[in-house]
């Protein structure tokens, strides 16, 4: 079994000065959407796939997006794709990999599995035959072996078994992405911070027209726009696993702290208001905690309110967004109860000036809400199907959010798009990563 021939990591005088090819993971049905940020941020040979987006990158241009990719779950740098027949053949594959220009013995490492319509019942039990496998190369070629940490390695490997095919990775940035650091005080099913990212990009939101969460709970979607509308980095205030790693981490470390500098000299005031609202006291306490840990207590505005009754709102117009309960947790009534809370929802919702966009995982919303959408976009909350709505103002004002106006990238990220090489689709017959 051998290891596929492809670009590899460069360590030395120059690390991963050529580019090589990545996989950025992403809730499904946002593919499109990461793939538009990732070419705002420099990426090439950019292709979508399913679950994520395969791209080339050179180091610098990774930790670009590592530091302001808003949607990406993980960035990835795939190391092969192996058949694997049974725990011998998981072992095998594992084994065959050059473990030695990725680990030394002094750095800890740990696995991540995740299983696919697998003969393998169990992720742990795929995820320790990779690990036996690394600390018994290790072992073999270094006479030491690394050490295992869960919770804070140096290096994070991802497995994910599909069938028979064993495809082996390193993740870049560690904790996932969507772990921006302010999310103190959850409420139930909240919403991840990328996917609430992916909803405001879809809406085409930039940050320079006012934004209204009528239904705010842990004040993830206010967030998210506040850090847009701030133009600030989601990663700039957490390490990556790359600042980590044998021999190119004080070059990771060294890209990252001008990249950091920069970001800081460029966020802006926020001039637009930015307003939440729920009837329920411990949500808003929750996005209280969240917004002041987010560092955004003077942009963001909090208030207790019905969304079925919204209260005036400012004449200048913008974005309502929100994320209803999907029905299994407004207590009694069923499917009529939520019908009709849908309905009065697109009473209230219905406000001049301002569009409305909308995620629900509840077939019914489409047509109680009683208006049709300009918009729709299915994508998945979790494991929950969901479609996103855009309506368009009553008084057929502002509908930047159904076309895009181009005016300004929602990414925030300074860069001069002059600059940024033209992406074309990966060919056919070129590697994939």
């Amino acid at each position: 079994m051998q290891v596929p021939k492809r670009p590899r990591l460069v360590y030395g005088r120059c690390p991963m000065a050529e580019r090589i090819a990545l996989f950025a993971t992403a809730a499904r049905g946002t593919e499109d959407l990461l793939a538009d940020e990732l070419k705002e941020l420099g990426a090439r040979r950019i292709r979508q796939d399913r679950g994520g987006v395969r791209f080339m990158a050179t180091l610098d241009e990774a930790l670009m997006v590592a530091l302001w990719s808003r949607i990406a779950m993980r960035v990835l740098y795939p190391l092969g794709a192996f058949e694997a027949h049974g725990a011998e053949g998981l072992y095998e594959a594992a084994a065959s990999i050059p473990w030695e220009e990725h680990l030394t013995p002094e750095h800890t490492f740990a696995v991540d599995a995740t299983l696919k319509d697998s003969e393998h019942s169990h992720s742990g039990f795929v995820a320790l035959k990779v690990k036996d496998a690394i600390v018994d190369r290790l072992r073999d070629t270094q006479k030491a072996r690394p050490d295992v940490n869960t919770r804070d390695p140096d290096v994070r490997v991802v497995a994910h078994l599909s069938r028979e095919t064993l495809s082996l990775s390193l993740d870049l940035c560690g904790e996932p992405l969507h772990r921006r650091g302010y999310r103190v005080r959850p409420t139930p099913a909240p919403l991840k911070e990328t996917l609430a990212a992916a909803v405001l990009r879809a809406a085409n939101y930039t940050g320079t027209e006012g934004l209204v969460d009528p239904m705010c709970g842990s004040g993830t979607l206010l967030i998210e726009a506040g850090l847009i509308a701030r133009r600030r980095a989601p990663g700039l205030n957490r390490d990556f696993a790359v600042e980590r790693w044998p021999e190119m981490g004080a070059r990771a470390r060294e890209l990252l702290a001008d990249m950091r500098a920069d970001a800081r000299r460029n966020e802006r005031k926020v001039e637009v208001p930015l307003l939440g609202f729920d009837k329920d006291p411990e949500a808003l306490e929750a996005a209280d905690r969240n917004v002041r840990a987010a560092r955004l207590s003077e942009e963001i505005q909090l208030a207790e309110g019905d969304a079925t009754r919204l209260p005036p709102l400012p004449d200048s117009g913008g974005l309502i967004v929100t994320n209803p309960p999907y029905g299994d947790r407004l207590g009694t009534g069923g499917q009529k109860g939520m019908k009709s809370f849908y309905f009065k929802l697109g009473e209230s919702l219905r406000v001049p000036g301002w569009r409305v966009w909308v995620i629900c995982g509840n077939p019914a919303f489409e047509s109680a809400f009683h208006a049709r959408p300009s918009a729709k976009k299915d994508l998945w909350n979790g494991p929950i199907a969901c479609a996103l709505l855009g309506y368009r103002p009553p008084d057929g004002g502002n509908a930047r959010g159904d076309v895009g106006d181009g005016s300004e990238a929602p990414l925030g990220a300074p860069r001069d798009s002059a600059n940024v090489a033209p992406v074309r689709p990966q060919h056919e017959g070129e590697e994939e990563g």
